[in-house]
């Protein structure tokens, strides 16, 4: 839920995990009308045990299933105008332009600059291999094996890539941030 955290409060100690809005006073935004709350943690288990999509209770955590946990806690506004999520894909070549610019209203051109879950799990699993997404739903079937993933094996952009990407974050953007923040915490030693 780190994804979620980034997005909902911009990793803000004082913004719940439900929506970004001050745990300690009641929510306005969807979910609205949570708390107040005692603490952030006391905020994070309701966010996740007690509002829908209820994460807290998921029991399938491989990448497909936990992406797609993720999309349902932002809400599947995007799904239903069959465009990707930036709450998911912003900062990947998955992710273009439209975004919900507050509770139920789309602007087809607007283009959102928080890094996506994606881009923020790709990073994380980048720099720490022991970070792993193999819940029990993720094997594939048989008659279809997925090749081994390589733990040294690093995506490098395409040749002559202009457009910034979680592996060419735009320099000073959000993205570039993140990845160094992440490189500074799981630094080899």
């Amino acid at each position: 839920m780190a994804g979620a955290r980034e997005r909902e409060c911009s990793q803000d100690w004082g913004g719940s995990l439900a929506q970004g809005d001050p745990w300690n006073r009641i929510s306005v935004h969807v979910p609205a009308g949570r708390g107040p709350f005692k603490s952030w943690e006391e905020a994070a288990v309701d966010a996740l045990v007690n509002c829908a999509p209820y994460a807290g209770r998921n029991k399938d955590w491989h990448i497909g299933a936990t992406l797609t946990k993720l999309e349902e806690y932002n809400g599947l506004g995007y799904a239903a105008r069959r465009q990707p999520s930036p709450y998911i894909w912003s900062g990947t070549d998955q992710y273009e332009k439209g975004k919900y610019v507050r509770d139920g209203v789309y602007d087809p051109n607007a283009v959102d600059h928080q890094l996506g879950c994606a881009g923020l799990l790709l990073a994380m699993t980048a720099l720490d291999p022991s970070i792993k997404f193999d819940g029990a739903a993720s094997a594939p079937p048989q008659d279809h094996p997925l090749p081994p993933a390589s733990p040294k094996a690093q995506p490098v952009p395409a040749p002559g890539s202009k457009s910034p990407s979680i592996t060419n974050p735009s320099p000073g953007s959000i993205g570039a941030f993140v990845a160094a923040i992440l490189a500074s915490l799981f630094k080899r030693r």
